[in-house]
């Protein structure tokens, strides 16, 4: 079995908007667990996050999560969220990025853009 596709796809977003000097944003779905987010800025069950050099620090995309540090409103804090609970990354100046299904009750999705079977078993389809 393959590991997933959007870690890999949301690193390389990253990098083509930061290398058109331009300032990644990722939209977080703010509902999933496990998240370690500053939830005084979450509206609607969402939130924004400017992944700039300049906003963030010790940045590190894993297969796993995003995590970094950064202040908010003056006050330190790190960040934490799961690649699940990710729903898109863009250029704030262009709004040009990726979004990405976020369905999985826990906030791990396996990154292929289509939902598991009610079974379980993965769901494929033939694409001409």
């Amino acid at each position: 079995m393959m590991t997933p596709n959007k870690p890999y796809i949301l690193r390389a977003l990253y990098e083509w908007i930061a290398d058109n000097n331009m300032i990644p944003h990722i939209n977080v779905d703010a509902t999933r667990q496990n998240l370690k987010i500053p939830q005084q800025f979450v509206k609607d069950g969402q939130i924004t996050l400017n992944l700039s050099t300049t906003a963030v620090h010790n940045l590190q995309m894993t297969n796993f999560a995003v995590t970094f540090g950064a202040r908010f409103s003056g006050t330190p804090m790190q960040v934490y969220i799961p690649i699940g609970a990710i729903s898109a990354i863009y250029a704030r100046e262009t709004g040009e990025g990726m979004m990405f299904d976020t369905y999985d009750s826990d906030g791990d999705d396996d990154g292929n853009g289509s939902p598991p079977a009610a079974d379980g078993k993965p769901i494929l389809k033939i694409v001409k």
